[in-house]
């Protein structure tokens, strides 16, 4: 097949998206992106598999001049002469201002192809399902001159713009509509928010299930060239079961009996740099005990729990936890640089420490119910332990639908629903 042609349907498969554009839900981080998009820096757009990447740059460029190219296509992946590529662009897209290539981190050798466009002024957006890998790719060529935009599944907000559900704050102290609100939250908590299961009341099981297994061996098992594909994807379960706990690489080596405690730090790397999965650390102001802790896991949307986990009963405060940890990534704190969680010696735990600067400027906790007395006394004993340890004041408890404001030894202890917390404006 001709490189035009290709360039051909791939520039249909554009018009399409454009054609639908005012049908997607505006995705919050695009006025973020939109301040970059004129400057003379590469704008690398990351994120797991179907999570929007795609139909976010079409939103971003709609009404720009721009040639479009989607690197998931086998018969690109096999021209050689990169220089044959830009042609067929150009004979496509005469005037294109802006050049959009998706997936591009299946083309070999990639990140030289965009500094040699960079280079020559190009104005790039690139698309990418690796994180860390298409961030340390490109900065070794492109030191300082990219911007990096992360694209997740749908916060709560989008989820609400998904669903058609107007939020109206005069009316947000009705019952009725906050009854609302609790019915699409604990839809929200368990089946996730990948955009096509939200938009298109897809079974959330059946999907997600496919696009775990599909994320999986592309952007995992081919990738890196895993051999021992059983082992990769036991790990993934496993550590998918164990979600919002505590886990050690040897722990994991030894129950699932992996080569090494090396192959399994790699093999955990690999899942995160596809998004499956994050790890976080323990919050310590010694390095050496952070990297020595026990870290938790969490994965990148709750629905995947559901999907390819056998637990016969899933932990709603868990569930609650893992949507915290998600909604903190996209409020763009960075894990184990500005966001950790906490023990103290005694084994109490503090799910998430926000870090500016040396100290520890927030402390949260997330539980289902707080008003019930003794988990209430549970919570606060812990946050108060830690409070005075990391001396931090600023404490937090989310839970389902409580809302008060409590002293406990001095400390002002805010509890505020999670709907309410998932709602608030975040600069």
């Amino acid at each position: 097949m001709m490189i035009r042609e290709i360039v051909l349907q791939h520039k249909a498969e554009k018009e399409r998206f454009v054609l639908h554009a005012e049908k997607y839900v505006l995705r919050e981080s695009i006025p973020y992106a939109q301040k970059f998009l004129d400057e003379n820096i590469v704008k690398v757009i990351s994120g797991p598999r179907r999570a929007g990447k795609s139909v976010f740059c079409i939103l971003l460029l709609k009404n720009k001049n721009f040639a479009y190219l989607n690197f998931d296509d086998e018969n690109l992946l096999k021209i050689k002469n990169y220089d044959e590529i830009i042609k067929a662009l150009y004979e496509v897209y005469p005037d294109a201002k802006y050049f959009l290539f998706d997936e591009i981190q299946n083309l070999d050798k990639w990140e030289l192809f965009v500094n040699k466009l960079h280079r020559r002024n190009f104005n790039l957006i690139i698309i990418g399902s690796n994180s860390k890998l298409l961030e340390r790719e490109i900065s070794s060529v492109l030191t300082g001159r990219y911007i990096s935009v992360k694209v997740l599944p749908f916060s709560f907000r989008e989820f609400l713009k998904a669903k058609n559900f107007e939020l109206d704050k005069e009316k947000l102290h009705l019952p009725e509509i906050k009854g609302k609100i609790l019915n699409l939250l604990s839809e929200y908590i368990f089946s996730g928010g990948f955009p096509e299961v939200v938009i298109k009341n897809l079974d959330a099981k059946i999907y997600l299930e496919t696009l775990f297994d599909a994320i999986l061996l592309k952007d995992v098992v081919k990738r890196y060239k895993v051999r021992f594909v059983p082992q990769i994807y036991d790990l993934a379960i496993y550590l998918l079961s164990n979600f919002s706990s505590e886990f050690s690489f040897t722990k994991i080596k030894n129950i699932l009996g992996l080569k090494s405690v090396t192959t399994t730090q790699n093999y955990v790397r690999y899942l995160e740099e596809s998004y499956l999965l994050f790890m976080l650390n323990r919050f310590s102001f010694k390095l050496k005990e952070q990297i020595k802790a026990p870290k938790k896991i969490y994965t990148v949307d709750n629905g995947f729990v559901l999907a390819k986990t056998f637990q016969l009963s899933v932990n709603i405060g868990k569930l609650m936890e893992n949507a915290v940890f998600c909604e903190l990534l996209r409020r763009n704190f960075r894990p184990n640089l500005d966001l950790f969680y906490y023990k103290a010696k005694n084994g109490k735990e503090v799910d998430f420490v926000v870090k500016q600067g040396p100290k520890a400027e927030k402390l949260i906790q997330v539980c289902y119910n707080a008003a019930d007395p003794k988990t209430k006394e549970r919570e606060i004993k812990a946050l108060s332990d830690a409070s005075d340890g990391l001396n931090c004041k600023n404490l937090e408890i989310i839970s389902w639908d409580y809302e008060a404001e409590e002293k406990y030894e001095g400390k002002i202890i805010k509890f505020i629903p999670l709907w309410k917390w998932l709602l608030e404006k975040y600069d």
